[in-house]
């Protein structure tokens, strides 16, 4: 139950975060994107935030044994690049150019009633779908 709360407590935080940085916004996206014309460096300060967050309690954090709401850390063991994973990066951000949106604003933007959300989330859900129905490797 208190592993439930946490986890909805961090979502709202996260979307509050998302929408107090206006990155809920696709607009503020594209002119992050928009180098050459009206530039807005207001998603790199967001960025720079988080990676500034993820820096500092990330030692701190992988001391433990484990988290606190789980059995054991899942950190991804993987180093390569595959063409999965190039694939997938490239259509995220071809997808994030062009809508404005990622997966989380995109949520946070539909749940506070943007009518571009409500188009791009579908999209995306077909998007995952497509993608886990047709390029997941075959298992044995």
């Amino acid at each position: 139950m208190i592993r439930h709360l946490v986890i909805a407590l961090s979502g709202f935080i996260f979307a509050i975060g998302l929408g107090v940085a206006e990155m809920t916004r696709p607009e503020k996206v594209i002119a992050f994107l928009d180098l050459f014309g009206e530039w807005d460096p207001s998603l790199a300060f967001v960025m720079g935030g988080a990676v500034l967050v993820y820096a500092i309690t990330f030692p701190i954090i992988s001391k433990r044994d484990r988290p606190f709401f789980s059995p054991r850390f899942y950190l991804p063991e993987r180093r390569d690049l595959d063409k999965r994973l190039i694939i997938g990066g490239a259509l995220f951000g071809i997808g994030w150019g062009l809508g404005g949106f990622c997966p989380g604003p995109a949520l946070t933007g539909a749940a506070a009633g943007l009518t571009s959300a409500f188009i791009f989330v579908p999209a995306m859900l077909i998007g995952i779908l497509i993608a886990d129905r047709f390029l997941q490797p075959k298992t044995a």
